[in-house]
């Protein structure tokens, strides 16, 4: 029998077998709106979130709808909002209380729940603290010590909630500076999509887009926990769910979003009817078994299209589709026909009736949407997974039609857009020609380091400093009991952040802190109010305007601090004028276009049209 585990000073685990949603997301944010001690302002602000005229939510990366609902938001977002907007703080004398060893005490939660930082921090070895810098002082020792190291030895990493805007500017300051060291987070959760889709489809993101929930008629849904990474994807499950849409889903755990849900935002739905059910069919797929599930179902479909070359049976598969768009096509279905139903079964996890059930209501089916997340694409055969299961939509014409086609569920809020605009190690993937045109950089033609190269640089002290927009990158690799000691080792550690977390503690010879603006906090600049934008996992493109004031008057702008950083460490190496593009946004994103026009030409005058 389940039962409830205590984990640390007040965190507990309980069994739960009630619906996703309902009253229990109502508490949970009511508690929320407390505990960071904005019970009037926050509320307001939830109504700003994910409308047009607001700002993107802070927390996921899921698709923000034209015409929104009035709490356009979910309980995990609730919560990110009241986190970020929190009126707690961590100014010079908390950690004039706190050295660093004491505080490397403190859990994470803990860390984070302490509130917004509020001035820019520099440690001190003498006192093991970390005491208040001037602005100025602190980029110019940041720049002096980058152009001090060869610039190989540099990593400029970025997290995904930074903007569009940001991320470009980042880009630029790692290549003017003189490499391609941009890993970002990325690297850790779907670089197998960015692998796998291009070589099997041509594009490195999804081909599905809101408007296609409306259009399908089967949904088959991998690996994604949606209650827990993206409840608002909760509302199209339910309205597809509520036509009669069947949902065919393969996940190791019985995720209760994904078993039924209870519309918090509706009153009808928590006080007369009973939860909608989601799932049609749930398969507990065992870990890493997913490819062998995907065969097994495609073996089915082999097989039935065989049976369909009887006298009054139609084709189960789309061979003019097949034919047109897709190649290799005869050895895919020599691969399935010759795997063994033992060997799927063994590491599926599943039975062949199982799997027979699954594959029959695909082949019913006109339009279908696959969707998936990092079950799929945080193991060593990510990229193979996922293009077996491009190969099953394509058996049956599922790619470039409504209501059909690959949808993979990206984590951060922008962590797909700053790949868009040039986070990225590999040189041949950002325009060197635009580059040099318009802004006067060298790109340098080496291929720079991703995550998981950076950490093994780090450890063996080829890597000697490291620029982090954002993120917890210590906490977030898995090694980071061998990335830690190998940390303390660099020369420089510079983190640009809202909130204090484990990696500001694990910290360089010099190390500092960049208090930044959150998204939801007002940005005043020269010309004025400023907006910022945001790529979400469909590949739409949204405009995001602050909400509140400052939670200091000591903060700067993600813009500001990377356009000072690049004028102290790469001086003289490009024609970038960083005080315009500070002083006006709109100049960035005029820059984005030009840069790549395909995607963002227009840009200023398009994002804020609604979805």
């Amino acid at each position: 029998m389940a039962r409830t585990r205590k984990l640390g000073r007040d965190l507990e685990v309980k069994p739960f077998t009630g619906a996703a949603g309902g009253w229990g997301s109502v508490k949970s944010l009511l508690k929320s709106l407390g505990r960071d001690r904005v019970p009037f302002s926050g509320a307001r602000v939830l109504l700003k979130q994910n409308k047009t005229d607001g700002f993107m939510c802070v927390s996921c990366a899921w698709a923000k709808p034209a015409d929104p609902r009035v709490f356009e938001f979910c309980e995990n977002g609730a919560k990110a909002t009241t986190w970020e907007i929190t009126n707690k703080r961590v100014t010079p004398e908390f950690f004039a209380d706190h050295s660093v060893s004491d505080l490397e005490k403190w859990d994470d939660h803990h860390l984070e729940a302490a509130g917004r930082l509020t001035h820019p921090m520099r440690w001190d070895e003498t006192t093991d603290k970390y005491v208040a810098v001037e602005w100025a002082t602190a980029f110019e020792e940041i720049g002096r010590e980058l152009r001090a190291i060869a610039p190989e030895s540099a990593v400029f990493y970025t997290s995904g909630r930074a903007s569009l805007e940001t991320a470009f500017m980042y880009g630029l300051l790692a290549r003017a500076y003189g490499n391609n060291n941009l890993p970002d987070s990325s690297n850790m959760c779907h670089e197998t999509t960015s692998v796998a889709l291009p070589e099997s489809i041509g594009v490195p993101v999804g081909t599905c887009t809101l408007d296609d929930f409306s259009h399908t008629d089967c949904i088959f849904f991998f690996g994604q926990n949606v209650g827990t990474s993206s409840p608002r994807m909760l509302h199209e499950l339910q309205e597809a769910a509520k036509r009669g849409v069947p949902i065919v889903t393969f996940n190791p755990l019985r995720e209760r979003g994904l078993v039924e849900f209870a519309n918090p935002q509706s009153p009808a739905d928590m006080l007369i009817k009973s939860p909608t059910r989601i799932t049609s069919q749930y398969h507990q797929v065992k870990a890493g078994g997913d490819t062998a599930a995907i065969m097994g179902i495609a073996k089915v479909l082999f097989d039935l299209d065989e049976k369909a070359g009887l006298p009054g049976k139609s084709s189960v598969l789309d061979t003019e589709f097949i034919s047109e768009h897709t190649h290799g096509f005869e050895a895919f279905k020599a691969a399935a026909k010759a795997t063994d139903w033992q060997q799927i079964e063994n590491r599926s996890g599943l039975t062949r009736g199982a799997l027979e059930a699954a594959a029959v209501v695909y082949a019913h089916a006109k339009s279908v949407m696959f969707i998936y997340g990092m079950g799929l694409t945080q193991h060593k055969k990510g990229v193979e997974t996922i293009q077996t299961l491009v190969n099953l939509a394509l058996m049956r014409g599922n790619i470039g039609r409504p209501g059909a086609g690959i949808c993979p569920v990206r984590g951060h809020s922008n962590v797909q857009g700053q790949r868009t605009v040039g986070i990225t190690e590999k040189p041949e993937q950002v325009p060197a020609d635009k580059l040099k045109q318009l802004f006067g950089i060298d790109t340098p033609k080496g291929k720079g380091l991703n995550t998981v190269e950076a950490c093994e640089k780090i450890i063996d002290g080829s890597v000697r400093a490291i620029v982090l927009l954002g993120g917890n990158l210590v906490r977030a690799v898995p090694e980071h009991r061998l990335v830690e000691p190998a940390w303390r080792k660099l020369r420089l550690t510079v983190q640009i952040l809202t909130k204090l977390n484990r990696t500001a503690l694990v910290h360089g010879e010099i190390s500092y802190i960049l208090p930044c603006l959150g998204r939801i906090e007002i940005d005043q600049q020269v010309s004025g109010l400023q907006a910022v934008s945001m790529e979400d996992s469909t590949g739409c493109m949204h405009g995001s305007r602050g909400q509140v004031k400052p939670a200091s008057s000591h903060l700067l702008s993600e813009t500001r601090i990377v356009s000072e950083l690049a004028k102290a460490a790469a001086t003289s190496r490009s024609t970038i004028p960083w005080d315009d593009w500070v002083s006006d946004y709109s100049k960035v994103r005029d820059s984005i276009a030009a840069t790549y026009p395909d995607i963002f030409h227009d840009f200023n005058a398009r994002l804020w049209i609604p979805g």
